[in-house]
Order: C-alpha cells, then sequence, then structure tokens
C-alpha cells in the first residue's frame, strides 16, 4: 500500500458523529474539510472521478482508534505475524495508530531496531506505527535501556514496556520513571510479580482448583501496581498500567487517582467479556497473560471503565503460530489476537448495556490512548476529534450489523481468536487515515505500491 497522500475527496453522506445527528463529512487533502447538512455538501454537489460519495447512512463516524499495545511480532516472530499483516488487520478493525510492543527479536531497546519498526510501518502504510521502546537491555529488568536514544530517534518513542515481563526491580523501575520525565515519557508496566507467578496457568481462584492447574493470584497484579503507583508519586512521573484485570487493581488505581498521582489504565477487550470458566475445556486459545479472571472481576473492570477509572481499552493484540495453540494447555503461549474484535466487544458489554456512548468509545479507543503516547498533536496527529480542519482518520461503524467471528478470514496472520464462531455486533465499514481510505466496504483497499 502506498503511503503516498491521496487526492481523492471523500463524501461521507449521512455519517452520524459520535451517534449523533446524520451530516456530510467531507475529507480532502488529508483533513476533514466540511461538516455540512446531508445533501449540502459543496464537494458533493461538484461531482468528477476525484470526489467519491460513500453512503454512510446510519453508520457511526468515530475518530481513528489508536491501540497503545499491539505485538506486531516483526523483528523476529514473523511466523506469527509481520508489521504489514498485523497492521492490515488494525486498519480492518478501525484502526488509524498502534503502538508495537517491544518484545521483538531483538528487542526494541535500541534507536536503531525502534526506527526499523517505525520505517516498514511507515511503508506498509495501512496506520501510523508508534514504536515501543523497552525499558530494560533485552527485557532482562538489569540495566535500563536507551530511553533517550529512542527518544530522540526518528521514530520519537513516548511509551516505554518490557511488556510480556514485569520491571519487577523497584529500583530499576524508580530509575526509569525518573529517566523518562526528561522528555515527557511514560512507563507502560506489565503488573506482574514474578515470583508469586511460578509456573502459573491460569487465574488463582475455584475453577484452577477444580482444574489441577497452578493458579495465577490477583494480588501478584495488584501489589506491583500498588507499589509503582507509589513509586510514580514519589518521582512525580507518569505511569501507565497494562492490561488491568482484576477488581483490586481498579481499586488501587481509583486510590490513586484520587490522591493525584499521574497513573492511566487500560483493560484489554478480552478481559471485559470473558471469564475463567473457559478454561475448563483446556482450549488454549483462551491461555493469556495475565489469565481470564472471574466474573465478578469482569463486572468491576467494566464499572472502572465505565466511571473513567480505567482510561482506555488497548487491545493486547498477540498473535501465534499455530502449533503455538494446538498442542497441551501448559505448553501453549500466553495470548489472543484482537484488533479485528475489539470494537465489537466494546459495543457489546459497554455501548449495547446503555454503560458508554459511542463519544465515550472515542474517548477510550481513540482521545485518550492518543494523548497517553503524546501523539494526539502535530501534522500527523491521532486522537482529534471529528472537525473541520482536523486530521481526517476516520472510522465509520454500523451498529446494526451482526457478524460470526471466522480467524481464518481476518487480515491477521494469526488465527487464535477467542471469539471463533462467536456472534458479535458491529461492522468496521470503513477506514480512512488522512483522508485516504485503508477499508472500504468492509474490506482492506489494496493500492499498488509507490
Amino acid at each position: 500500500m502506498s503511503s503516498a497522500a491521496t487526492s481523492t475527496t471523500y463524501v461521507l453522506r449521512g455519517a452520524r458523529p459520535l451517534g449523533g445527528e446524520p451530516v456530510d463529512l467531507v475529507l480532502a487533502d488529508g483533513t476533514i474539510a466540511e461538516i455540512a447538512p446531508v445533501g449540502e455538501s459543496a464537494a458533493g454537489t461538484r461531482g468528477g472521478d476525484d470526489v467519491v460519495v460513500v453512503d454512510a447512512t446510519d453508520l457511526v463516524a468515530l475518530p481513528g482508534l489508536v491501540d497503545l499495545h499491539t505485538h506486531l511480532r516483526e523483528p523476529g516472530r514473523e511466523d506469527a505475524e509481520t508489521i504489514e499483516s498485523g497492521t492490515r488487520a488494525a486498519a480492518a478493525g478501525g484502526f488509524t495508530a498502534v503502538h508495537a510492543m517491544a518484545n521483538t527479536t531483538p528487542v526494541a531497546d535500541t534507536a536503531g531496531v525502534v526506527e526499523q519498526v517505525w520505517r516498514i510501518g511507515r511503508d506498509a502504510g495501512w496506520v501510523d506505527v508508534h514504536p515501543v521502546g523497552a525499558v530494560s537491555v533485552g527485557l532482562a529488568g538489569e540495566q535500563l535501556a536507551e530511553l533517550g536514544a529512542m527518544a530522540d530517534s526518528a521514530a520519537r518513542v513516548r511509551v516505554f514496556s518490557d511488556d510480556g515481563k514485569c520491571v519487577s526491580d523497584p529500583i530499576l523501575m524508580r530509575r526509569a520513571l525518573e529517566y523518562v520525565k526528561a522528555f515527557d515519557g511514560v512507563v507502560a508496566q506489565h503488573a506482574q510479580e514474578p515470583r508469586l507467578t511460578e509456573g502459573a496457568q491460569m487465574n488463582e481462584g475455584v475453577v484452577s482448583a477444580e482444574l489441577g492447574l497452578a493458579g495465577w493470584p490477583a494480588v501478584a497484579e495488584e501489589a506491583i501496581i500498588a507499589r509503582d503507583v507509589l513509586l510514580a508519586e514519589h518521582v512525580g512521573s507518569r505511569l501507565h498500567v497494562c492490561h488491568l484485570s482484576t477488581a483490586g487493581s481498579v481499586e488501587i488505581v481509583r486510590w490513586a487517582k484520587g490522591r493525584g498521582i499521574d497513573v492511566t489504565a487500560e483493560v484489554t477487550p478480552h478481559h471485559l467479556i470473558l471469564t475463567d470458566d473457559l478454561a475448563r475445556g483446556y482450549d488454549p486459545t483462551f491461555k493469556v497473560n495475565p489469565p481470564l479472571r472471574t466474573a465478578a472481576d469482569v463486572e468491576a473492570v467494566r464499572a472502572g471503565l465505565a466511571d473513567g477509572t480505567i482510561d482506555i481499552v488497548a487491545t493486547d493484540h498477540a498473535p501465534h503460530p499455530v502449533e503455538d495453540k494446538d498442542c497441551e494447555w501448559a505448553a501453549a503461549a500466553f495470548g489472543m489476537t484482537g484488533l479485528e474484535t475489539a470494537l465489537a466487544v466494546v459495543q457489546e458489554t459497554m455501548v449495547d448495556t446503555g454503560r458508554l456512548t459511542w463519544a465515550d468509545v472515542a474517548r477510550v479507543l481513540s482521545a485518550n490512548p492518543a494523548r497517553i503516547g503524546r501523539i494526539d498533536s502535530g501534522p500527523t496527529a491521532q486522537g482529534r476529534p471529528l472537525e473541520v480542519g482536523e486530521p481526517a482518520n476516520v472510522t465509520l461503524v454500523d451498529p446494526a450489523a451482526r457478524r460470526v467471528v471466522d480467524g481464518s478470514t481476518q487480515a491477521t496472520a494469526s488465527v487464535n481468536t477467542p471469539f471463533q464462531g462467536r456472534e458479535l455486533p458491529g461492522r468496521v465499514v470503513a477506514t480512512f487515515l488522512r483522508g485516504r481510505a485503508t477499508v472500504l466496504d468492509g474490506a482492506p483497499v489494496e493500492e499498488v505500491r509507490a
């Protein structure tokens, strides 16, 4: 796909911005050029080969979605995903920007590696790719990585994480929090006390006891979050909590925010809807880190997202080759795909239940993740409102549609979706990256590379 600017003007006729009244949204020269009553836009009446009118009747228009937590696997694990396939999946899911996690091979712990990821993403052209830099060299948790060099690189890294592993050493975590202050960065913590989760296979509770699988206690997550919010307060730095999953974690973040600590948190789509009961079938598809929790935890994270304690939804899209999942539970890899089902899960659990509006969805899936990642300003700004003059990053969703998930037909290179065969609401009809269509009629737009 070419990443060159488009000369095509798109008129999204009858679109409903944030679920509101229908209008014509005109996308031209990379920006939202006009918002007019239906059928009255200047572009829509001009006609010509360079004007494409998209029937957006009854479709909800959202700012392009932004994922703060995506595993693209490249470099090193192209058997699971490539930047090309992963970002194509992101566009199909309504995303216009993703943050690519650092646990690649080699690890993204130097300016050279993050620039490589950034350039490959730019050339692919499906979405903006913002590399996440490792906190520690090789994710080993022993020595700080080149945080400043990555921040000053062409990739302009602002999010740092050893995700997949916890920065368990409090001294190293403190130093990282202190270091990123110099360039307004943020440390995104994978909250998992390693000594409490050695050999753990699933959530510790009734189901793990019945199945005889080693339990993963909620306190292993909560203890790290409690420690780190206090460290962030002590040094006056920004902390982001990855894939929060327990009721206790919600309460700790709520307490920290009430105290004025600069902490943000994310929840994954799968933790909004799936529970540890799914482990009863020993299907490794449902093996994930952190593990699926109880129904009470699911209710707590939904409530936390609804009241703003949890700032964003992030996919933690974790593709794996078939052989890493088609095996016994204990040997299987942790992780699930999520880019192409995230919006549907948020609609089912939060919008259709009345807990969030479409304006709230724009906040938790676009504006807030862009702000946390510091990509909400400048010529390639993401997460901006649907207003005249703003970048034309737009997603059109049909909220009335229903679809049955089939991992084999998704754009991602891996099939380990936990929603295989499940009917979910909503359908991404179109995605526009700075006015260029990446998805139309629900399918990625193939173009000849420049």
